[in-house]
């Protein structure tokens, strides 16, 4: 028998959320709600604010991502002092108080796998607020052949099991957004579908506004039934690389040096000047000043180091290295790495400038021969030297005396 699901918003028959049969359809306890709110209209203080048992400080949020995320000490300060303020303002305001706490959504500036995507999943999760995650190369203005921004809300309601109070609270996360600046700062005559475009229509959704979006996701079109959802209280977390965004820094904090001062532009080009960005080396880049003012708090991400790569291997708690150890356990084998390899691992990485995400992709390739005999070594330790890396050369096999 196929599983009921909900015909506005496709979620699936639970407890918490019964359904309703009708002439061959259903409709879940949720969308009744959302629709008695768009019919009736509810008073914003009636609304009931499902707060959690407990509000993580920032040092507590910045302790979790410690245990996943390595380095970047900045970036989680300012992550954990803006996601507690976020979560504050929800559930801790007095409403009756004339002042009203403005959302601030967030601007994540780091090079391609320095941890953006993953500060806000592991924040998603131990928050336990519904996540979705989406590429901003993806979007187009709404009319394009492409994905609608509005489809970014509707994978954030499928995250919350079509909960729609719950994802009312929940974040998104929109990568590479550097990917959609406008070609130079001046205003193209033609059409740009995929640049300033989207970004004039992320303007809505990111401020806080009541958007109207399909059940099931993809384009609208006409007597099409709408769910409405409120994002005034979404987190938006923009993450991009903003490749050569350096050189705008450089420029501007060297500009009418003369003499001696050459000097001492040449010295700071060595050094990192990330921490330095302001809105208009942003502007300069290519996003519009309408969006850098609506991410209002922006946090950037240091290049990982070779002791960071090393580290990340091997320390959080569901580092790839202990990954495949436990791969190895349920066949009653042990794998274990020399230092060297590692750090081989970590050099491969690095090399390829896909930052701790290609940390897998490495690994697989180096230990798919050894993993094809893996049922057959039973009882054997399996240990890693740099050879393997760099040479593809046999491990060295132990047998455990134990299991003889």
């Amino acid at each position: 028998m196929a599983r009921k699901k909900c015909s506005f918003c496709n979620s699936s028959e639970k407890k918490k959320n019964p359904f309703i049969a009708g002439n061959g359809v259903y409709i879940c306890s949720n969308c009744i709600t959302s629709a008695y709110k768009i019919l009736f209209g509810e008073d914003e203080k009636s609304i009931r604010r499902e707060e959690p048992a407990t509000l993580l400080i920032p040092k507590e949020i910045h302790r979790i991502l410690d245990d996943y995320v390595i380095g970047q000490e900045s970036a989680k300060k300012t992550l954990s002092v803006a996601v507690y303020n976020h979560y504050k303002r929800i559930f801790k305001s007095d409403y009756e108080n004339d002042t009203t706490i403005d959302k601030s959504n967030i601007l994540l500036i780091g090079p391609t796998g320095s941890g953006k995507t993953l500060l806000a999943q592991t924040i998603a999760r131990f928050l336990d607020v519904p996540i979705a995650i989406s590429d901003a190369t993806n979007l187009t203005e709404a009319g394009y052949v492409g994905e609608d921004v509005e489809n970014i809300l509707t994978k954030l309601l499928q995250a919350a099991d079509g909960d729609i109070a719950k994802a009312e609270r929940g974040i998104i996360f929109i990568d590479e957004i550097d990917k959609i600046a406008r070609m130079g700062e001046n205003r193209s005559i033609t059409r740009d579908v995929s640049g300033e475009g989207v970004q004039q229509a992320l303007l809505k959704i990111i401020e806080g506004s009541v958007v109207n979006i399909p059940p099931k996701g993809g384009r609208k079109h006409p007597n099409q039934d709408f769910l409405q959802i409120d994002t005034k209280n979404i987190l938006f977390i923009c993450g991009g690389a903003f490749d050569g965004i350096e050189e705008i820094i450089q420029r501007r904090l060297g500009a009418n040096q003369l003499g001696f001062g050459q000097e001492k532009r040449s010295n700071r080009e060595n050094e990192s000047v990330m921490h330095l960005i302001e809105s208009s080396d942003l502007v300069h880049y290519g996003i519009i000043p309408e969006l850098i003012g609506r991410l209002h708090i922006t946090a950037t991400l240091e290049p990982i180091t070779l002791e960071d790569m090393v580290r990340i291997l091997v320390e959080p708690k569901n580092s790839i290295v202990k990954q495949y150890q436990k791969l190895f356990e349920i066949d009653n084998a042990i794998l274990s790495f020399e230092e060297e390899a590692l750090r081989a691992i970590a050099q491969k990485a690095i090399n390829r400038k896909t930052g701790a995400r290609g940390l897998r992709s490495i690994m697989e390739e180096s230990l798919i021969d050894i993993m094809y005999e893996l049922p057959e070594l039973n009882g054997y330790e399996v240990i890693i030297t740099e050879d393997v890396i760099n040479n593809s050369v046999k491990p060295i096999y132990i047998k455990n005396s134990k299991s003889a």
